[in-house]
């Protein structure tokens, strides 16, 4: 049983910040990587930015400069730090991680329910 729990959105005006957080309890062995991904009105999901458990990262070309993806491995979990929000971030913001639940097995993805995103004056 893994789960992963978001919070931290809400309703922003543009230029403002938010920060996501998400935990993954649950039978954990260990954590690969970590990401948010967001899907808004009509889209697919899409990536935002991921982290490896080494803390390598990779974000979209929307966000690049604006957000940055931490994570602390002792508490299990991934931020997001969003700066300089604009409308067209308004999303779901989904947390997902790999996890292996014990010595001998696979990873899998794990997401979490959704926190919801607005930037709006």
């Amino acid at each position: 049983q893994v789960q992963l729990v978001e919070s931290g959105g809400g309703l922003v005006q543009p230029g403002g910040s938010l920060r996501l957080s998400c935990a993954a309890s649950g039978t954990i062995f260990r954590i690969n990587a970590m990401g948010w991904y967001r899907q808004a009105p009509g889209n697919q999901r899409e990536l935002v930015a991921t982290i490896t458990n080494g803390g390598t990262t990779n974000y979209a070309d929307s966000v690049k400069g604006r957000f940055t993806i931490s994570r602390d491995n002792a508490k299990n979990t991934v931020y997001l730090q969003m700066n300089s929000l604009k409308p067209e971030d308004t999303a779901v913001y989904y947390c997902n991680a790999d996890v292996t639940r014990w010595k001998y097995d696979l990873f899998r993805d794990y997401w979490g329910q959704g926190t919801q995103v607005t930037v709006s004056s």
